[in-house]
């Protein structure tokens, strides 16, 4: 049995998330309290207790659900054997950097620091050139490709067989969305997001990116890690610098990524980190697979209890 363990990305954030981690686990408390010194304010607050409105920001909800994945990961690997090792890691968008962190490829003050850029340049960008995102539901994907070229918009996010995302400027969203409708689509739900992400016009990001991570030490990983825009393995620091600018303005291939590592022999795919987005997907991507979801202390005490 291979297992693969997968992260989410922005949207999975909620008011009082880790705060069980927090109050049971001192590795996940050590966590928590690295984020806020390397971040100069008290991130796990705004985890714990909100305001929703500011957890939700870009800027904010990116490093939060990094920290809460990764004090989650630390959490399960301080308790011997509950979880078959994993063969590969991958994380959907912004999960990108807790894989790399799993992998062993980033320290989590770095992970954490780049997270919180990220968030920053990523909402700069949405200010310069406004943009948003929708998620279209029950359309085939060279359709809304035709969509998208009609419209002078994107596909973000192949995520699951009937469920794709659509981005760019926020002017022209609506034809198409209305377009896709018209085509097929079931439906189409503007996003909760600042920013036309994954497309070219977030390459101001890239340039503050490409500053931010240029002298910060990338190790080789230790994992294989699945790289977001190619669905194809990551095998060095340097490529993996590459991949982290370049899916800042190109598509988030989940579909293929979860088929490439079904189709190297993983059985069970565990998503560790708050919510249940990447569960959800992977049945629709695969039903014969075994999906784990761990996102709290509940479900790790779980764990411990079965091993």
């Amino acid at each position: 049995m291979k297992a693969a363990y997968v992260f989410p990305g922005q949207g999975s954030q909620s008011v009082g998330m880790g705060r069980d981690l927090y109050d049971t686990f001192g590795v996940a408390r050590a966590v928590f309290e690295q984020a806020d010194k390397v971040l100069g304010f008290p991130l796990s607050r705004l985890c714990f207790e909100g305001p929703e409105e500011e957890l939700r920001q870009t800027i904010n909800a990116q490093p939060a659900i990094v920290t809460v994945s990764l004090a989650c990961l630390k959490a399960i690997q301080g308790i011997d054997h509950v979880l078959p090792p994993a063969s590969f890691v991958a994380g959907h968008s912004l999960g990108e950097y807790t894989a790399l962190a799993a992998a062993d490829v980033l320290d989590l003050p770095t992970t954490v620091y780049l997270a919180r850029e990220r968030g920053r340049l990523m909402h700069e960008a949405g200010l310069k050139q406004p943009g948003g995102m929708v998620a279209i539901i029950g359309l085939d994907e060279a359709i809304l490709a035709e969509v998208c070229r009609e419209t002078g918009t994107w596909i973000a996010n192949v995520n699951s067989p009937g469920q794709l995302v659509i981005s760019g400027a926020r002017d022209n969203l609506p034809r198409a969305a209305d377009l896709a409708k018209a085509r097929g689509a079931a439906r189409a739900i503007p996003l909760a997001v600042s920013g036309a992400f994954h497309t070219p016009l977030m390459q101001p990001a890239v340039e503050g990116m490409s500053q931010a991570i240029a002298n910060l030490t990338f190790r080789n990983p230790a994992i294989t890690v699945i790289a977001n825009t190619t669905a194809q393995p990551l095998t060095t620091a340097g490529v993996i610098k590459t991949e982290l600018l370049n899916q800042l303005c190109h598509g988030i291939q989940w579909q293929r990524s979860v088929e490439y590592m079904v189709g190297q022999g993983v059985t069970d795919f565990i998503e560790i980190g708050p919510g249940k987005v990447l569960a959800g997907l992977i049945k629709r991507i695969d039903k014969s697979v075994t999906i784990r979801n761990i996102s709290d202390a509940a479900a790790i005490r779980n764990l411990s209890n079965l091993s």
